[in-house]
């Protein structure tokens, strides 16, 4: 038996030098393999000591369903704890970033070489070198707030690479809505991603995410899959990490389940 592990390493980033990229892998057997879901903010996944602002507890998600005898997965947690977070978890090609006077640091969308990072340098890299299954089926992406945006843009950008994405607490609000109906039909294929969005309404950012996550999740309501939708909202919910640490378990144990 191999025990759990975290992977703790740095990988070129496109004109940033390089970025670290923690990757956890559960206890398993020599020759085991399990599917793979690849975050943004690493930094908060898998323990209080890095966390900026709380731990998703991805870990103890992750053992509860082994224990419960649902499988594993390894959880590929990529840092985005610098000044261009917002920048990076942004994509511009979605429309006119309409809210950006409200991003601290903000100064153009870069979400385009983020997916690429994640596309051509960290997913290469993973399946080369950690005990993951390979092949659309298997692999998902999630992450919250910019990161739960970038999750949308990514996943829906290449439906051929991801079964599911977690959208968690999204920053839909930054584009119109005509915007956000063009870019999403698309990239309309006859194989798309199943969509887990989550939202909360318990404090203002929230409560105008949640607005936004309504009016998208119509426009996708009139085109997308019915059958690759969820929507999960908890009014009482904050835009903080304590919220998400509680929806991603069973994010985690809907993709499994798929």
């Amino acid at each position: 038996m191999i025990h759990e592990n975290i992977f703790d390493f740095t990988l070129p980033y496109p004109g940033k030098d390089s970025r670290r990229v923690r990757v956890f892998v559960p206890e398993h057997e020599e020759g085991e393999t399990f599917p793979v879901i690849y975050m943004t903010d690493g930094q908060n996944l898998f323990d209080e000591e890095t966390s900026t602002w709380g731990c998703w507890n991805t870990r103890e998600a992750v053992r509860a369903e082994m224990k419960n005898g649902f499988g594993g997965a390894v959880i590929v947690g990529i840092h985005n704890v610098n000044i261009w977070r917002d920048n990076e978890l942004t994509p511009g090609t979605i429309g006119e970033v309409i809210g950006a006077n409200e991003m601290e640091n903000f100064t153009q969308p870069e979400g385009e070489i983020f997916d690429s990072f994640v596309m051509n340098t960290v997913k290469p890299y993973v399946e080369q070198h950690f005990p993951v299954k390979t092949g659309r089926a298997n692999t998902a992406f999630c992450g919250s707030s910019s990161g739960g945006l970038q999750s949308f843009f990514t996943a829906l950008s290449h439906p051929e690479a991801f079964a599911a994405a977690g959208v968690f607490s999204p920053a839909f609000l930054l584009y119109s809505a005509e915007d956000m109906r063009r870019w999403i039909c698309s990239r309309l294929q006859d194989e798309m991603p199943y969509l887990y969005i989550y939202t909360g309404s318990g404090d203002d950012l929230e409560a105008r995410i949640f607005k936004s996550v309504e009016t998208t999740y119509d426009i996708l309501s009139e085109c997308y899959p019915l059958d690759k939708l969820n929507e999960v909202i908890l009014f009482e919910n904050k835009h903080n990490e304590s919220a998400w640490s509680e929806i991603f378990p069973d994010f985690l144990h809907t993709f499994l389940g798929r």
